[in-house]
């Protein structure tokens, strides 16, 4: 369990790192718009009721009570009421040209940006911790579909459906994300590289997404099993392997966790990986009132990760999660194919979480998560909708083609109902978030190992020294 030290540390780096996303992102806003002579009522982190606030210059400075963005006010920008509160000023101002509210709008995401390279330029210099998952296959059944195909144990999967991969976190995005079940696998073996047509496995209500029919060569430990829980009283021992649970292959601790939580109350297949042989067990997972989800009693060695100096490269870094970002929105919007849901995306409590699991992972982790959130703000903001900078920009562009302003209520309504369907969208991936809390919990609470630095161009699969058994939880 976190020590009382641990959790001010961990609670201070979360609000810090997150606080500084939103202030970088509203500070390019407020400084472009000063620049370009526009007035400045107010400047705010999060929305709601103020938690602190000053005033200097006649601009009105705060922090709020919700931590899902920002704003700075701006009465010529007409933005919403819903958010921001009313305009407080009374007296008429000079209206504002197109271009400074396209400057003004485009400065937040920008910064953003910049302030990724940033971190990712410290990543760099520092090294980036990667997690020992490469991406081999492990035991192949000979009559399965792969194993005809003469896909065998030990070959490297190098791409997916066209992207490289280098982990199999990377595989399972590549193919969760699929707008087809038939996707080409690009698979290494001795130097010799083959291309297959594999046909994904469909997730159910208990997997959620596809993947593909390959399990990988490294699988979660068990350090332990506690007595009288499910795991034990099926007789499994500390030292197996998990392979599968109901069928699923599992990927990585945190997937077992949550394949596990989803079956609780319902009786379950396991394969594990005992001495080389494979052994099926029965079992049901029990509710855990303290963890407040289904458990069944094992206790995982923990996750290690080697640490590669130097970092990838900056721009690669902001390059592949920009890629990711768009690989993620247009997985949304193809759901009947991909099988992506909004209820699988995080909001701030999602957020908050997980950069919280990076935090007390590694330092280092926790910058390469505020790459990922600060690219994923400026993406975001981007987009041509009405409350976010990319719906400033649209109609501002608009408003320099006709040559006159939009109609100030028709924006202030437009921007107002979408104000009110975000902040429902918020709340309803929130609810999600609350459900899978139990799973950050548990992730929060895993013990992990970061091993000496690795140079960059070390073998992907380094031998690495077995972790000791992380404490009962």
């Amino acid at each position: 369990m976190a020590t009382l030290f641990e959790w001010i540390y961990v609670v201070g780096a979360v609000v810090l790192l997150f606080g500084a996303a939103i202030a970088i992102h509203e500070w390019g806003h407020y400084w472009v718009a000063l620049k370009r002579g526009l007035k400045v009522e107010a400047f705010a982190i999060g929305f709601g009721p103020k938690i602190w606030g000053w005033t200097k210059d006649g601009i009105e400075y705060s922090i709020r009570w919700i931590p899902a963005g920002g704003y700075v006010k701006l009465p010529q920008m007409i933005t919403s009421e819903a958010i921001e509160g009313s305009a407080e000023t009374q007296e008429p101002l000079p209206p504002v040209s197109p271009l400074s509210k396209i400057l003004v709008a485009f400065a937040g995401p920008l910064m953003n940006l910049i302030f990724a390279f940033v971190l990712a330029t410290i990543i760099y210099f520092f090294g980036l911790p990667i997690l020992v998952n490469p991406p081999f296959i492990g035991r192949v059944d000979p009559e399965s579909p792969e194993g005809k195909l003469g896909i065998r144990e030990g070959d490297r999967i190098v791409q997916v459906n066209g992207n490289p991969v280098r982990s199999w976190q990377d595989i399972t995005f590549e193919t969760a994300t699929a707008r087809t079940n038939v996707l080409p696998v690009v698979i290494e073996r001795a130097g010799q590289r083959t291309t297959y047509q594999l046909t994904t496995r469909t997730g159910s209500s208990l997997a959620g997404l596809k993947w593909l029919n390959l399990d990988p060569r490294e699988h979660p430990v068990i350090g332990s099993v506690q007595p009288d829980m499910p795991a034990a009283t099926a007789g499994m021992k500390g030292g197996d392997k998990f392979v599968s649970f109901n069928g699923v292959p599992v990927l990585s601790q945190e997937h077992l966790i949550d394949l596990v939580g989803k079956s609780e109350g319902k009786p379950s297949e396991v394969i594990v990986s005992r001495k080389g042989e494979r052994l099926t067990f029965q079992l049901t997972p029990k509710y855990d009132p303290e963890a407040k989800r289904g458990r069944i009693g094992v206790v995982f060695g923990g996750g290690i990760y080697e640490l590669q100096k130097p970092g990838p490269l900056p721009w690669d870094q902001v390059a592949d999660v920009v890629k990711r970002t768009f690989g993620t929105l247009g997985a949304l919007i193809h759901s009947k194919e991909t099988g992506v849901k909004a209820k699988d995306l995080s909001g701030p409590i999602g957020i908050f979480s997980m950069l919280a699991i990076q935090v007390k992972t590694h330092w280092l982790l926790a910058l390469s998560f505020m790459v990922l959130l600060n690219v994923n703000l400026a993406v975001l903001n981007l987009m041509p909708v009405p409350v976010l900078d990319g719906g400033h920009i649209v109609m501002s562009i608009i408003e320099s083609i006709r040559r006159k302003p939009l109609s100030a209520r028709f924006v202030e309504y437009t921007t107002t109902a979408f104000a009110v369907a975000l902040l429902s969208f918020m709340l309803y991936v929130t609810f999600f978030d609350l459900k899978r809390m139990p799973f950050f919990k548990t992730m929060f609470n895993q013990e992990t190992q970061v091993e000496q630095e690795q140079k960059k161009d070390a073998p992907a699969n380094a031998p690495t020294t077995a972790p000791e058994p992380a404490p009962a939880k």
